[in-house]
């Protein structure tokens, strides 16, 4: 290989680079060991992975002579191969290799196994998607990588990128404890509720920034929805053509109704598969963050259980998806996003949500009473459209803040 065959990617590298922005960072940035040698980040498509590696890029290699980046979704890759790169970019000095989009490329793990092993002094970054099974996956990875899994924004880091407030996030101990003089100290600097409800439309994918209106954005995010379920499935899973036009549909039979508490006989037969089909999409649907499935024990990707709830991933996705949108199905939604980024969140017998086996919530209005969690320790309820909550009633965007 010589310099002239990477040119492509050289190009393409440095264009990126140029048009990469240091002003705003997502959370995970602060939370990476990025000395260690072999680190992989995984996430849902559009929470801003790629640009979080040309962000450390830019930031912290002056002379990019010694770096590289290469999304492996190029085309490039149809007749060139990642070994070959690894070995001429080391042989020329590179020190850090940055891989995006992995689970586009055919072995990728045996083939970054394969180049972590022959180059000792080789860092190596890689970005895939959230459905990838790195720990079990045919090459183990795990005992050489540190993971990490990306969410997308939360409603503290709206903020920031919106030029509202600037916030540090908090812990759920510390919001539990302490939210009436967290709450008081925000909402005297800012309208918080406007904010919370254009989050709800439109902020959790960081990329809403670079379209025209609401509209433009949703009718993005439809498109990217379209590129995991026609794409990033079939390069992750082995499924047919017929199981992804079966995925597609399902998710347009769900959105309607959430949260949906499934029939799985009936919803198979609607789709004209088997139950056990129907299991297997709903669960590729929620490793790919557009659904959420929410089951009575913690969920297992290789034994399948029937979830007693069905949410959209997030918020943003029942606009994109519906065109009649419950707010406060939107909001129950919310909280079940950012309780799951933090913890293990199940469906308890009382209550909507616990989080860690530990901490109960129920969602309601501000008329809601403790009748249905009464007497359980360590039970909150979360309440919509208030500013300030009391003691145990805490408000319902201040969930957003903990990471």
């Amino acid at each position: 290989m010589e310099y002239q065959d990477i040119l492509p990617l050289v190009d393409q590298f440095n264009r990126k680079l140029t048009e990469t922005h240091l002003d705003f960072k997502r959370y995970l940035h602060k939370k990476i060991d990025w000395e260690s040698r072999l680190i992989g980040i995984k996430g849902a498509r559009g929470v801003g992975k790629s640009t979080l590696l040309l962000q450390h890029i830019k930031e912290s290699f002056p002379d990019v002579q010694n770096v590289f980046y290469a999304s492996l979704d190029d085309l490039w890759f149809r007749t060139h191969s990642l070994s070959d790169l690894a070995h001429y970019l080391y042989t020329h000095g590179t020190t850090h290799l940055f891989l995006d989009e992995v689970h586009k490329y055919e072995d990728w793990s045996l083939n970054i196994k394969n180049i972590y092993d022959n180059y000792p002094n080789l860092h190596i970054v890689y970005t895939g998607s959230s459905m990838l099974e790195i720990d079990h996956s045919k090459v183990d990875l795990s005992r050489r990588q540190a993971l990490y899994t990306m969410h997308g924004m939360s409603f503290r880091e709206y903020l920031e990128f919106e030029g509202v407030i600037t916030l540090p996030a908090i812990s759920i101990e510390e919001l539990l404890k302490s939210h009436y003089p967290l709450a008081m100290d925000i909402v005297a600097k800012t309208k918080v509720l406007q904010h919370f409800e254009q989050y709800l439309q439109m902020g959790y994918y960081p990329f809403y920034r670079d379209t025209n209106s609401v509209a433009d954005y949703h009718s993005r995010l439809r498109e990217v929805i379209n590129v995991v379920v026609e794409s990033d499935m079939p390069a992750v899973t082995d499924i047919t053509y017929a199981t992804v036009q079966k995925a597609k549909q399902l998710l347009m039979v769900i959105a309607p109704n959430v949260p949906l508490m499934p029939n799985i006989s009936r919803l198979s037969q609607e789709l004209e598969v088997t139950p056990s089909q129907c299991l297997k999409i709903l669960y590729l649907l929620d490793r790919a963050g557009l659904l959420m499935l929410l089951t009575k024990e913690q969920k297992d990707y290789k034994h399948l259980s029937k979830p007693g709830k069905i949410f959209l991933g997030n918020g943003n996705l029942m606009y994109a998806l519906s065109s009649t949108v419950n707010l406060g199905t939107c909001r129950e939604t919310f909280l079940a996003n950012q309780l799951s980024a933090i913890g293990e969140l199940t469906m308890p017998e009382k209550g909507d949500f616990m989080l860690n086996n530990h901490y109960f919530f129920e969602v309601g209005g501000n008329s809601k009473d403790f009748r249905q969690i009464a007497n359980i320790p360590d039970s909150y309820l979360a309440i919509d459209d208030i500013e300030m909550g009391w003691k145990n009633r805490i408000p319902m965007w201040m969930f957003g803040l903990m990471y």
